[in-house]
């Protein structure tokens, strides 16, 4: 959310009259192109993060060996902080191939221990 904060007041668009009158300078828009995407990588982040958490907290009731529950940690924020980099430039976004992959071997070790 700091970034898109950042974006908002350094390019001076605001989501709300009021903020606009806040900061004296601005303009109310909900269509800026370079706001919306640190909004949007924002949001791919919490869409990606809140699922991994519940995961990783699964996971670590299963008793892992701490080196692969901490590579696995590892990997996916690695990964998650390329892909919102990546997505921030307008770059292909591959990064999140590591997190998807994280995730299910993640999963499957749930599965695989609770059953």
């Amino acid at each position: 959310w700091r970034l898109t904060v950042r974006a908002r007041l350094t390019y001076k668009v605001f989501a709300n009259p009021e903020d606009v009158k806040a900061n004296g300078v601005g303009k109310v828009d909900l269509g800026d192109d370079r706001v919306e995407r640190t909004r949007r990588a924002h949001l791919n982040d919490m869409e990606n993060i809140i699922p991994f958490l519940f995961l990783a907290f699964l996971y670590i009731t299963t008793n892992p060996s701490l080196n692969v529950a901490a590579n696995h940690f590892r990997v996916f924020t690695v990964c998650r902080f390329v892909h919102t980099i990546m997505y921030l430039c307008g770059l292909p976004r591959v990064a999140f191939i590591g997190g998807g992959a994280v995730n299910i071997s993640i999963a499957v070790q749930c599965i695989m221990y609770f059953m």
